[in-house]
């Protein structure tokens, strides 16, 4: 029911930074969660950030300091400022809605967005 798009992703120089945008099919205040996931080649997909619909905001470590999730709601827009890049950051990342209704609990993913950081 929720269509996600990502966008912004590209080729950055270690230091630099980029901002991924997310937008959202429906109403993003209704959407208890949105969050950005990563995943490198071979290596397990990984949470970069979360955001509920009352605006608390949490990070893994790994992050923690350098990437700033925030969400407009009048856009249906979820956004993700990615500073001080390192070659470890390089990933698809996705955008990623948890929705809760009569029918349970649902999980919904867009279909990712390159980010290479290599000089």
């Amino acid at each position: 029911q929720v269509q996600l798009v990502e966008s912004g992703g590209g080729l950055v120089q270690p230091g630099g930074s980029l901002r991924l945008s997310c937008a959202a099919s429906e109403n993003i205040f209704s959407i208890n969660t949105m969050s950005w996931y990563r995943q490198a080649p071979e290596k397990q997909r990984e949470l970069v950030a979360t955001i509920t619909s009352s605006g608390n905001i949490a990070y893994p470590s790994s992050v923690q300091g350098r990437f700033t999730i925030s969400r407009d709601n009048a856009k249906n827009m979820v956004y993700l400022q990615m500073l001080s890049l390192k070659p470890e950051d390089t990933a698809v990342y996705y955008c990623n809605a948890v929705t809760k209704g009569y029918y349970g609990s649902r999980n919904y993913w867009g279909q990712g967005t390159q980010v290479t950081v290599s000089s």
